[in-house]
């Protein structure tokens, strides 16, 4: 998952505990019984992510279509070397406590996001030692209590594996996740809020790194997960391919990353319940600049499968797309080569209902069930999603059993075009 990439400073726009105390309205999550138990709620959900740091670059809170959501979740908390502070910076602080009150005047649920690619960090380190577990818990849940959210999102980039290079890490790490959950939900309010994670598409590595045969515990403390079904291919892989693949299994064995319908059998053979598992799906997608002679096929404006790209002229993609930069390792990065369903249209490659441009050089991928597009001027090809793609995997969705689908970014879209679709292809709304 995309998160804003800068380093942190934890004097200014910090969360410190000790915060004064606001009652919180809630009511979203699932139920505890008489024994302490807790027992999720089975509800269906229409979820996206909401990118704090894009409140002031085009897509304020009046353009949120709250209609379109059951919940909708502020990005990004960060995690921070101090067990006792979250903080919000880079993702316009201020602006959260509007966020919250607009989401319940619209009847939607709102939840904030700790973590993400550069701000997880500090997770393996928060959660380590049952003291650091304790405190972390209170961390939370004041900082719950006084932003009065309905639940918290776990975007941990990954537990017992590392993400963006340079996060704390440990081999206990899901066993110590576990923990924080467990004793978050014998807290008071920790009790009441909705609680859930964002996955990768295999589940918690276990202390041999290798995947969790057993998440069941999860799903008594989780009310659901969001399996991150995007970013299977990127800049970083060998040929262009899709972003997020609904199955690959069609595919040739060299091109079988993962995909919706592999992790969904790999959580729930682990023991995640299909009705707590949500589908992550992307309102982006990723470029690459593919030369001509390597991108159609001989003699034809047929785009070629997989094609190989210039990996050392990455291409940059629309505005929000994130700068050539030094991230939080300290480590030089290119420009991300990230362009947005709303940037496809801007920039020419699809019409403005979101529909192939006929002179734009097209594909739509029935194994992977994406689309890919085609500039012959500047030579850049884009895998990402459109309406088509977004309807297979509701209908996947609503096949499977699933809880629902969780959007990144609400932003991304253009005129409700992504979002429509999946709602209607789920039948739940």
């Amino acid at each position: 998952m995309f998160s804003f990439s800068r380093t942190l400073c934890y004097t200014l726009l910090a969360f410190v505990v000790g915060a004064k105390a606001v009652e919180v309205d809630v009511g979203v999550a699932g139920s505890v019984d008489s024994a302490g138990g807790y027992s999720p709620s089975k509800s269906k959900v229409a979820i996206s992510w909401y990118a704090g740091w894009h409140s002031t670059l085009g897509f304020p809170l009046s353009k949120v279509s709250w209609d379109k959501y059951t919940h909708l979740t502020y990005s990004f908390a960060v995690t921070t070397p101090d067990v006792r502070m979250l903080t919000l910076n880079g993702s316009n602080p201020e602006l959260l406590p509007q966020f919250v009150s607009q989401a319940k005047q619209h009847g939607v649920k709102a939840l904030v996001s700790v973590g993400g690619w550069t701000g997880s960090r500090w997770f393996s380190s928060n959660v380590g030692s049952p003291q650091n577990r304790t405190q972390f818990v209170k961390t939370l849940t004041d900082f719950a209590r006084q932003y009065k959210l309905d639940g918290l999102d776990f975007d941990w980039e990954y537990p017992g594996r590392q993400g963006i290079g340079c996060n704390t890490i440990s081999g206990s790490d899901s066993a110590n996740f576990l923990a924080l959950l467990q004793e978050l939900r014998q807290d008071p309010l920790g009790a009441k809020l909705a609680l859930s994670a964002a996955v990768s598409i295999t589940p918690f590595a276990g202390p041999d790194g290798n995947p969790m045969t057993d998440v069941s515990a999860f799903s008594k403390v989780l009310d659901w997960i969001a399996i991150m079904n995007y970013d299977i291919w990127g800049p970083w892989s060998a040929t262009v391919g899709p972003n997020a693949p609904l199955d690959d299994s069609c595919a040739a064995a060299n091109n079988q990353f993962g995909s919706a319908t592999s992790a969904v059998k790999s959580w729930s053979g682990a023991g995640m319940p299909l009705d707590q598992i949500v589908l992550g799906v992307p309102a982006y997608g990723h470029s690459f600049r593919v030369r001509k002679a390597d991108a159609f096929v001989n003699g034809t404006k047929t785009l070629v499968p997989f094609p190989k790209f210039d990996a050392n002229d990455r291409p940059a993609g629309d505005s929000w797309d994130d700068a050539a930069s030094v991230d939080e390792c300290g480590v030089a990065q290119p420009v991300g080569g990230n362009i947005d369903f709303w940037g496809l249209i801007q920039q020419g490659y699809l019409n403005s209902d979101g529909s192939f441009k006929q002179s734009v050089p097209h594909s739509y991928d029935n194994c992977s069930q994406t689309p890919y597009v085609y500039n012959e001027q500047n030579e850049v090809m884009v895998s990402f999603d459109n309406a088509q793609s977004f309807a297979a995997k509701g209908s996947f969705i609503k096949s499977k059993g699933l809880r629902g689908f969780s959007m990144w970014e609400a932003g991304g879209d253009s005129s409700n075009i992504l979002i429509k679709s999946i709602r209607k292809a789920t039948g739940f709304f």
